[in-house]
């Protein structure tokens, strides 16, 4: 796990942009604190900052080349697969001087080109210079595990890990509307696009060559989404899916440094953990508890997954003060405006995790591949006949008088049922959009002036195009294509990273994704249960409470800090009339009106709306005061 960047002029204008690439590679710092080296020739430069994981001496440093010196690799990322990988290549002529997967990849490259992109089993995102050729081979994993940002001119490519060191190469600063438009509605920029105009993320299972001048794109990866799956049957299934997934997790323990896990109490995690367990004895877990949120504290469940396995468990236990107290640095850490709030706690476990271990496992995207989430039984209502979904929708003038906030059980209810019966009307392309949507694009559109108005149909509509029948599946292809690339990994990447520790995802091994994918959608979800065939398949490795017991998702106190702790700075930096008619971007009318709301009997999502607004507004004065630019 590292950070990369690098730089490939085409002309004489593009090499004097040369001379940033020790400062763009500086700027990756905490993505790679224990080595930092860079190369350069007359037109490209590479640098790379090192978090070691495989084979930790220094001869698995990067940049690194082949011993002709014609080719030159920085990678961020682990290939599980490479000591056979290896083999192969060594019956095939190749020899080795490093036990790192680096090399492997390198000589994989040489071998086979482009085509060793489908050979790989693991997350990453590299960049592979031919001098001889004078081509740039620029890569990303199948499903965005890993980041990679890049931008083009006529003068020159540069690519990055990170938006802070793009941006170091002095590119030019122009807010993307239609990024904008996105992270108002979403929370979140999906790939390809970025906050900047001209910077563009480069989407999962995609690579680019670069030469003579010309950047192209190819996709190498499509999600194998089945319209008509295989599996239909659950104890057909559960062998196989067992199987597969207790080989994805032990291809994840695979390090040279001190290894744990994630468990946070729920399915996923304790299933993680205990397949882990299997190969490592006394493996560390690690879990955060909520001292003023009982209802959200999970570490009793964590405790008996910990407890059957034997696992040495460390629980931190955080007060909203604890939470509260990391705002700063979770804000300041953006290059980016992402407002998903429970970075917060991420942040946390992976500084704490950190102290025990370089590298977690985690329980990441099973949701998005099993359907775990509210929304999906919401779905999967909203598709029926019933009469509890014909009274829901028939009752939607009165639940909007009712009042709606997340900050309570009863007040949610009503948000959710209204939601429910708004959502029930919709097209099925614009129902997915609007569960997936934190605010409306209506509200969004009162909120920006028109300089900064964008219609983002096209660019949400690039993930909903497949829903056409409604099946689950459809819906899931969806969340994995858009809100776990854009949302779920981005977080666990950037909290992680910010820490300098490695996550590994063994949900999202290729060959579980395309399992999962050939699993009917009776065997994932039904009227009363969800995640059906994890339950099922693990139902014995798990104690029995963690199934008798409902899922609780984490709600950061945001209410409650605004209109209290964070109550001072929200007037400096978000409800300042002066300096929001200054930057130009909101209509401070209904600036003003969220204000108000905010402190109302009836907060509906005021609270999200606030904390984009703020964490938008922290961005801002990064990038955009007279120093930074």
């Amino acid at each position: 796990m590292c950070g990369i960047t690098g730089i490939f002029a085409f002309n004489s204008i593009g090499r004097i942009n040369l001379v940033h690439l020790e400062a763009a590679t500086r700027s990756l710092s905490r993505r790679g604190p224990d080595a930092h080296n860079s190369w350069f020739d007359e037109v490209v430069g590479l640098g790379h900052r090192r978090l070691s994981i495989i084979d930790t001496s220094t001869g698995a440093n990067q940049p690194m080349a082949d011993e002709s010196g014609r080719y030159q690799l920085v990678y961020n990322g682990e290939i599980y697969n490479y000591r056979q990988l290896k083999k192969e290549l060594q019956s095939l002529g190749h020899s080795f001087h490093t036990e790192s997967d680096t090399e492997v990849l390198l000589r994989a490259f040489i071998q086979w080109d482009e085509q060793m992109l489908e050979r790989l089993n693991g997350f990453f995102a590299f960049a592979i210079y031919d001098q001889a050729a004078k081509s740039l081979f620029v890569a990303r994993d199948r499903f965005g595990i890993k980041p990679l940002l890049y931008f083009q001119d006529e003068d020159k490519f540069i690519f990055a890990s990170e938006m802070k060191s793009l941006m170091t190469y002095g590119l030019p600063r122009m807010i993307d509307r239609a990024a904008l438009n996105l992270y108002f509605q979403l929370t979140y920029i999906p790939a390809p696009k970025s906050i900047f105009e001209g910077v563009n993320k480069l989407e999962p299972g995609h690579y680019l060559r670069v030469e003579s001048g010309t950047v192209t794109k190819r996709k190498y990866y499509e999600l194998p989404y089945q319209e008509s799956p295989t599996f239909q049957d659950l104890n057909e299934v559960k062998p196989q899916f067992t199987k597969t997934l207790r080989a994805s997790v032990q291809d994840r323990l695979v390090a040279d440094v001190p290894l744990g896990a994630f468990l946070s109490g729920g399915i996923d995690s304790s299933i993680i953990t205990a397949l882990a367990s299997e190969q490592v004895t006394n493996l560390k877990t690690f879990s955060i508890g909520f001292q003023d949120n009982k209802f959200f504290d999970e570490t009793y469940y964590a405790n008996l997954v910990a407890d059957k396995y034997q696992t040495d468990h460390q629980v931190f236990k955080l007060t909203n003060d604890d939470l509260l107290a990391e705002v700063s640095d979770v804000v300041n850490y953006l290059d980016e405006p992402f407002a998903d709030s429970s970075a917060l706690p991420v942040h946390i476990l992976s500084r704490k995790t950190r102290e025990h271990v370089t590298v977690a496992l985690s329980g990441d995207g099973a949701d998005e591949l099993f359907s775990g989430y509210n929304k999906h039984s919401a779905w999967l209502m909203s598709r029926g006949q019933s009469m509890q979904a014909g009274l829901i929708g028939a009752l939607g003038p009165l639940w909007k008088l009712l009042p709606h906030s997340r900050n309570n059980k009863l007040t949610n209810t009503f948000r959710q049922l209204d939601r429910f019966a708004e959502m029930s009307s919709l097209s099925l392309q614009e129902r997915y959009r609007f569960l997936a949507s934190f605010v409306t694009e209506k509200a969004v559109s009162r909120l920006l002036n028109d300089n900064y108005r964008s219609d983002v149909s096209t660019e949400i509509g690039q993930f909903t195009n497949r829903i056409t029948t409604g099946e689950i599946n459809e819906v899931l292809a969806a969340d994995v294509e858009m809100v776990l690339q854009g949302d779920m990994l981005q977080k666990v990447d950037l909290m992680s990273m910010a820490n300098s520790l490695e996550v590994r995802v063994p949900f999202l091994d290729h060959r579980v994704v395309a399992l999962a994918f050939d699993m009917k959608e009776r065997l994932k979800i039904n009227s009363r249960d969800r995640k059906i065939v994890l339950r099922e398949a693990f139902k014995s490795y798990l104690p029995e409470e963690l199934y008798s017991r409902p899922k609780h998702g984490f709600e950061v106190p945001l209410l409650d800090w605004f209109r209290k702790e964070l109550s001072a700075d929200l007037d400096q930096v978000v409800f300042a009339r002066e300096r929001v008619e200054s930057i130009g971007i909101f209509d401070w009318n209904e600036i003003a009106r969220i204000k108000k709301k905010l402190h109302s009997l009836d907060p509906g999502d005021s609270a999200i709306q606030t904390w984009q607004l703020y964490v938008f507004n922290k961005w801002y004065d990064q990038f955009f005061s007279p120093s930074r630019i």
